[in-house]
């Protein structure tokens, strides 16, 4: 006999504005006490350094949660010219100082290389897995951790702000999944012959989940566990806003659910969202008319 869940049925996505100085674990513990959802997770992690857009997935919003990791993201972020860290921002100890601060010019002059299909050695302090352990972990041990380089999608890079008496620039920047915007400031300053390392990071944007539909913590925590907190909880369908929907009917919704496929030829090839009535059915994939459900939604 299956074990019951404990707490509340609760479907939707919260888009947390996440402050410093905590990690994404710890919001999503708050968000679960005061929502007292029986699941919930992330869409992306964010360092204790970074802040920003963390949406966070309630129950069957759970299993749209690849979408939301696999889409585009913003950030802004500062660089701080003429010091590199082992981990690539301000919390790591410095190993390289004496550089120089380049001048607006300059930079603006290197971005078109660091846009579009690039190459990219993911920082030292990483959760890749080299060896089956974390990357982190290896480096906290005093370990020399190389990391192979992949490739990512950098969209668009701008300078929003340059200081020079501060030696920091400012930049705005959409990527692809796998990204490190630590590895990013890293890499643009030795390009530019000097050193640098990331000072300020702040998440702007997730996929569809962008700083105006977002709430603060301190503020979700006010709410408590009462009908205000449920309020501000978005629709399971918010993730999924890009990938088009089909309708079926009640039959067929019965033959998805019992994990049987459809027919239908008319519906767009590829990944695509059942709706039966208003309600998310099953992200599903329609391969030659072929459909068959990829995830079922208990809603």
């Amino acid at each position: 006999m299956a074990r019951k869940r404990k707490g509340e049925k609760v479907d939707g996505w919260l888009v947390i504005d996440k402050p410093l100085g905590i990690s994404s674990a710890k919001v999503v513990g708050t968000v679960k006490r005061v929502t007292n959802a029986q699941k919930v997770g992330h869409g992306g992690t964010l360092d204790p350094l970074a802040s920003g857009i963390l949406p966070i997935a309630l129950g069957e919003a759970t299993k749209t949660m690849p979408y939301i990791v696999d889409s585009t993201k913003e950030y802004a972020f500062t660089v701080g010219w003429g010091k590199a860290t082992d981990s690539d921002d301000l919390e790591g100890a410095v190993i390289h100082d004496g550089g120089r601060v380049p001048d607006r010019a300059e930079i603006l002059a290197v971005l078109p290389e660091f846009t579009g299909i690039i190459e990219q050695v993911p920082p030292a302090y990483s959760a890749i897995k080299v060896d089956g352990k974390r990357a982190y972990a290896l480096a906290r041990q005093g370990e020399t951790v190389e990391l192979k380089p992949r490739n990512i999608e950098i969209q668009s890079l701008s300078v929003t702000g340059h200081d020079a008496e501060k030696g920091e620039t400012t930049f705005h920047v959409s990527c692809g999944k796998g990204t490190y915007v630590r590895s990013l400031g890293r890499d643009i300053a030795l390009r530019l012959g000097t050193y640098g390392h990331i000072t300020m990071l702040r998440r702007l944007r997730v996929g569809p989940f962008g700083l105006e539909g977002s709430i603060s913590l301190a503020l979700l925590s006010d709410l408590g566990h009462s009908a205000r907190a449920r309020a501000v909880i978005l629709p399971l369908t918010t993730a999924l806003d890009d990938i088009p929907a089909v309708a079926v009917t009640v039959p067929e919704a019965d033959r998805i659910r019992c994990g049987q496929s459809l027919h239908l030829p008319d519906a767009k090839l590829g990944t695509i969202v059942l709706m039966d009535g208003d309600t998310p059915l099953a992200i599903a994939e329609n391969i030659d008319g072929t459909v068959r459900s990829r995830r079922v939604f208990n809603m």
